[in-house]
């Protein structure tokens, strides 16, 4: 098969679905312009299949929006320098139960079976360019170079979108619905501590989340502050462009052996986990945290297999200054000099560090809020999380928010501790993606009842025209 037979595959499959019926949303009016029933804010893979679910469900006043250019959505061919993706191949995610939607059937219409079962797991750039098909195929309303700066909630449930950017319309948007489909980051912010941002200039370090000119560090000396799996996919990355040496410090004394995940894959949890109770979900999401996610084995060989890589393990770091030779970074086991600082040090979610929330980040409920967590597990990380509805929902601390939030779902890692890796991972989207949809498509009938009751019981065309006439006895 060629991509262009799947191409006419997934026609078909769709067409036997009745895929693209007529819309049941009531249209809004408003002065200003058009109002769209959903916008999603991001067009990277949790963006682009909630788009297609709300077309499944006959929901297609819709408009994705993205900053970045057309097809470099997401991270990964920005700042992701993992070789492969982490997670097993044969997981099935955005193509909702469509099998010739799956990643699968894309890589073998191009190199066969033979080619799928070849690879162990699926090379990222790949994935990137299976992204671009899946938006192409669907043909997707997505507008790139479009950066939302502000939700301005309006009167009767509809929210004001402030944009900008190449592909940003003069004015602003007007929806009913807006899903934050960010990604990682879109809950909050990549954090770098700071006594690395306090005391070194920016010409010293970056987080891994940022570009980095590794062009100029060949021959150099690098340190990666952090121990999780990104931190060895930098040090492979910076090692084959050349850096003569690349030197990752873990605080642990022992690196992350156990992957969570791997377990929750296959156990239920994580497309059940919204059913939990709150002690469960606290409790589930600090074990997450507290084992983090280890570098996958084939990562971690391909990079101790370079001559120029050094772990410190038990090595967090005490100090950091700038000097004329480069960074020095103490720690207990040493001081050591390095012409540039990579930090790994993850992220920090809170509504507050958003700046297109700030004008009602005050009223969403936080997990600090609803829930107090025993001492022996209390996390101020976890409780900074937005405490969502099982539909992802934003809700309110208290009554005077409730109108300005409604209508707002986060789709992105702030949904962590509420609804689970459903909007986290790959290998929750298939879940959490239906779920998202669902609870969007719930709202927009309750707010349209109204009308569709009136029209219901106004409906009086005959479906039944037989004539009766010559059937009915009259004995």
């Amino acid at each position: 098969m060629s991509l262009e037979a799947l191409n006419e595959q997934v026609k078909r499959d769709l067409s036997y679905l009745a895929f693209g019926g007529k819309d049941w949303v009531q249209p809004v009016s408003h002065p200003e312009g058009h109002v769209y029933d959903v916008i999603i804010i991001g067009g990277g893979q949790g963006g682009l299949g909630t788009a297609f679910g709300l077309l499944r469900e006959r929901i297609s006043n819709i408009l994705v929006i993205d900053e970045n250019v057309e097809g470099f959505e997401g991270p990964w061919e920005t700042y992701a320098r993992m070789v492969t993706l982490r997670t097993p191949k044969h997981l099935t995610s955005i193509d909702l139960g469509i099998p010739s939607l799956t990643f699968r059937s894309y890589w073998e219409a191009q190199f066969g079976e033979k080619g799928w079962e070849a690879i162990d797991k699926i090379p990222r750039g790949d994935w990137m360019d299976y992204l671009r098909w899946y938006r192409n195929v669907l043909n997707l309303p997505v507008k790139n170079e479009v950066k939302l700066n502000l939700i301005e909630p309006l009167e009767n449930g509809i929210h004001r979108l402030h944009v900008e950017g190449n592909g940003a319309p003069a004015e602003p948007l007007l929806a009913r619905k807006v899903i934050l489909a960010t990604g990682i980051q879109g809950g909050g912010q990549w954090h770098v501590p700071q006594m690395i941002s306090e005391n070194l200039p920016p010409h010293l370090y970056a987080h891994t989340s940022k570009a980095i000119d590794f062009h100029s560090l060949k021959g150099k000396k690098v340190a990666i502050l952090g121990g999780g799996a990104s931190a060895f996919d930098n040090a492979n990355f910076a090692l084959s462009e050349g850096v003569a040496e690349a030197h990752v410090f873990v605080r642990r004394e022992e690196l992350p052996r156990i992957n969570p995940i791997r377990q929750m894959e296959g156990s239920g949890l994580i497309e059940r986990f919204y059913s939990l109770t709150d002690d469960d979900k606290y409790a589930v999401m600090a074990h997450f945290f507290k084992h983090n996610q280890p570098p996958t084995n084939d990562t971690f060989e391909r990079t101790a297999s370079w001559p120029g890589f050094q772990l410190h393990l038990g090595s967090p770091w005490l100090h950091v200054e700038a000097t004329s030779e480069g960074a020095v970074v103490t720690t207990p086991q040493g001081t050591f000099t390095f012409d540039f600082l990579i930090i790994s040090t993850g992220l920090m979610t809170d509504p507050a560090l958003r700046p297109e929330l700030r004008l009602v980040e005050k009223h969403i409920a936080r997990w600090g809020d609803r829930y107090s967590a025993p001492e022996e597990i209390a996390n101020s990380t976890l409780d900074a999380h937005p405490y969502l509805s099982p539909g992802f929902a934003l809700l309110s601390r208290n009554d005077e928010g409730k109108k300005l939030l409604y209508g707002l779902f986060s789709y992105n890692y702030s949904a962590l501790i509420s609804c689970g890796i459903v909007a986290a991972a790959l290998s929750g989207l298939r879940f959490g993606i239906p779920r998202l949809v669902s609870a969007v498509a719930e709202q927009l009938f309750l707010d349209d009842r109204n009308k569709i009751l009136a029209q219901y019981y106004a409906y009086n065309e005959p479906e039944f025209i037989g004539d009766l006439n010559n059937a009915v006895s009259r004995s």
